[in-house]
């Protein structure tokens, strides 16, 4: 490997000068950089990589977008139509210095990235300190599980919401055969965790050439590689809270990670997958759920201990009220059954292509009900009209109502459709949804 992986030995570094050894055209914007040195880490162990900037001159940098490790070299992705910015010097580490100016002016080209020039990179140090700190939380995790149910992580990912691990119990006689974690099994291991994180043990990375070597410490999880091993010890080696082999960054000590909220667990595929988050974004997302917590205490006038039964009285009440509403509708209909029915059974035969019947309280769904109920009763055309929305229900036994709305609603600004027994057109303005009753009317003498 050409480059020196500095952020093995400072992971706290975050500005370095170094040099640039390769340039690989990739794409028109995009080039491949190989540098002398690096703070970026280039992704590994469920980790994402680094981004952050590389400094050409003293005003100037393009966007590091992508780092990665192939064929034992470390390749920085670069976006050369990115040139931006002023390199701010503050919180600079000694080991910083100033990069040479190149004497060129600022410029899309400005900078012809070539080996030999020399470089200043700075990391996006949120985004690399919200990555120590939540996968150094899986780590605390992931061995708590381990020690209190033997529980294998099989599978870990970070996204952007939320982590999972995926814990196997199938090396545990006791719970081999368990379907469902409890969700006290789960708390008990989240304030375990919490525990170790508040006292702030120390976070060791070990670095050994053989998979001899690195076997001498304690592991929870079988060693996978031979050589260029990192092992990753919580607490003393004595009785670590958690060791295992990873290439990812983890702060120097557990109070770092600051806390870890699990949210739920469900099995998956034979095991347990474990849905948290840990550091800053699980403090923020619990900080969300509380906000919430506190409005539905201030809607319920409830204090947190009664907030549920407030919650399930408030909930039982809904639904009395969607009861009595539910009967009030179905008596509303049935007595306009029977208006509309006796209106059509009054009318001569000159009359039956003009019943109207309003309706502003009823929705449009409840509206159709009452005209469907009608079918082979209706001579004539009957128009139901929902006045909230303006939307007019035809029905009738003897005329298209599908042809009748397609070919006609238009022309009155509307717009509907529908099939033989039942169609429905929408307006815009009350005065185009008469005239098209009045056109229809006129059109069926």
């Amino acid at each position: 490997m050409k480059t020196k992986k500095v952020f093995e030995e400072d992971k706290y570094l975050s500005k370095l000068q170094s040099e640039i050894l390769e340039v690989i055209p990739e794409k028109e914007d995009i080039v491949l950089l190989i540098l002398k040195d690096t703070i970026f880490f280039p992704g590994g162990g469920g980790q994402s990589h680094d981004i952050g900037n590389l400094w050409i001159s003293d005003d100037a940098s393009f966007d590091v977008i992508e780092v990665f490790e192939k064929d034992g070299e470390i390749f920085h992705r670069i976006r050369t139509g990115t040139l931006s910015g002023t390199r701010s010097d503050s919180n600079q580490s000694d080991s910083d210095s100033n990069p040479p100016h190149s004497g060129l002016q600022p410029g899309l080209n400005s900078f012809p990235l070539q080996p030999g020039l020399k470089c200043f990179m700075e990391l996006d140090w949120n985004r690399r300190f919200d990555n120590m700190q939540r996968h150094c939380g899986e780590h605390i995790l992931s061995g708590v599980f381990y020690e209190l149910y033997g529980g294998v992580n099989r599978g870990f990912h970070m996204g952007d919401d939320y982590m999972t691990i995926d814990i196997s119990l199938e090396d545990n006689p006791e719970y081999v055969n368990l379907k469902e974690m409890t969700w006290d099994m789960v708390m008990a291991a989240e304030l375990k965790t919490n525990q170790i994180i508040w006292k702030d043990l120390p976070v060791t990375a070990y670095h050994f050439d053989t998979k001899e070597e690195a076997e001498k410490i304690p592991m929870r999880k079988a060693l996978a590689i031979d050589e260029d091993i990192t092992i990753v010890t919580i607490g003393d080696l004595s009785h670590p809270a958690d060791s295992v082999a990873c290439c990812g960054t983890h702060p120097a000590t557990t109070g770092q990670v600051g806390m870890l909220k699990i949210y739920k667990v469900e099995p998956n595929k034979g095991m347990f997958r474990i849905y948290f988050d840990a550091g800053e974004r699980a403090f923020m997302g619990y900080r969300r759920r509380f906000d919430i917590l506190t409005r539905l205490e201030k809607d319920l006038s409830a204090g947190v201990p009664d907030l549920l039964d407030k919650y399930a009285a408030k909930q039982e009440k809904q639904k009395e009220a969607r009861d009595r509403l539910f009967h009030l509708t179905k008596s509303v209909q049935e007595a306009e059954k029977e208006r509309i029915a006796k209106s059509i059974n009054d009318e001569s035969e000159s009359e039956q292509n003009g019943d109207i019947f309003e309706y502003s309280i009823l929705t449009v769904d409840d509206v159709i009900e009452i005209g469907r109920s009608l079918e082979g009763r209706i001579p004539g055309i009957l128009y139901l009209i929902h006045q909230p929305s303006l939307t007019l229900l035809v029905f009738s036994d003897k005329h298209d109502c599908g042809k009748l709305v397609k070919e006609n609603a238009s022309v009155f600004n509307g717009k509907g459709g529908g099939n033989q027994k039942f169609a429905r057109a929408i307006f815009t303005r009350r005065d185009d949804l008469d005239m098209f009753i009045t056109g229809v009317k006129n059109l069926l003498r």
